[in-house]
C-alpha cells in the first residue's frame, strides 16, 4: 500500500489557552515521531489547517497558524479547509491520486469532529484509515472527559464495517508507513 499522513488542524487556538485539547504535549510528540517516520519512508506528509471567517481560526491569525512544536519539513504539503470533512471543498482527494495513495494515516484535532468527519470521509472514498491511536485528541465536553472522546472514537471508527474498507486505530509507535 502507498501511504500518506494527514496531520489534522495542529492549529494553535486549538493546542493553548482555554480551548487547548488533552495532552497537546504529549499528542503532539507522538505525531512529530511518526510524521519523521513517514519523511525518512518517503511518505507524503498533508498538513491540513481549518479556517474561519473570523475568530481565532481566521486565514493568517495568530491561532490559525500550526503549533510551533510540530516537526515541520519544506517537502510537506499544506490544505486549508472550511468544513470538518477534510475531502470537502479541497484539492485532498487530487493530491492523494497525484502520488497513488491508497491509504491514510490519520492523526490531529480533534477527535470527535474534524478527525472522524475526515476519516469517514475517506472510508467513502475506498481509503483504508490507521488511525494514530494516541495521535488525536480534543476537550472535555457535558457528557465525557476528553480522554474518553478519544477513546470513543478509536472503538467506533474502528467498528464500522459498511465502508468496505476499515479503520485500524494503531499506537504512533507501531505505525508503519509505506511509500
Amino acid at each position: 500500500m502507498t501511504s500518506a499522513l494527514l496531520i489534522i488542524d495542529v492549529q494553535h487556538a486549538l493546542c493553548h489557552g482555554a480551548d487547548a485539547a488533552f495532552d497537546m504535549d504529549g499528542v503532539i510528540k507522538r505525531i512529530n515521531s511518526v510524521s519523521a517516520r513517514a519523511r525518512a519512508a518517503g511518505v507524503p506528509v498533508i498538513l491540513i489547517q481549518h479556517e474561519e471567517a473570523d475568530g481565532p481560526l481566521q486565514h493568517g491569525a495568530e491561532g490559525w497558524q500550526l503549533d510551533a512544536r510540530l516537526q515541520l519539513s519544506d517537502a510537506d504539503q499544506r490544505l486549508h479547509k472550511t468544513a470538518c470533512d477534510s475531502f470537502y471543498k479541497t484539492n485532498l482527494q487530487d493530491l492523494l491520486l497525484s502520488h497513488a495513495v491508497d491509504h491514510l494515516v490519520v492523526c490531529g484535532l480533534q477527535s470527535e469532529f474534524c478527525v472522524d468527519s475526515t476519516v469517514r470521509a475517506a472510508l467513502a472514498r475506498g481509503y483504508p484509515v490507521t488511525l494514530v491511536a494516541d495521535g488525536h485528541s480534543t476537550v472535555d465536553n457535558a457528557v465525557l472527559n476528553a480522554a474518553q472522546v478519544s477513546a470513543h472514537h478509536n472503538t467506533t471508527l474502528a467498528n464500522l464495517g459498511s465502508f468496505g474498507p476499515r479503520v485500524t486505530p494503531v499506537p504512533a509507535a507501531e505505525v508503519a508507513l509505506s511509500a
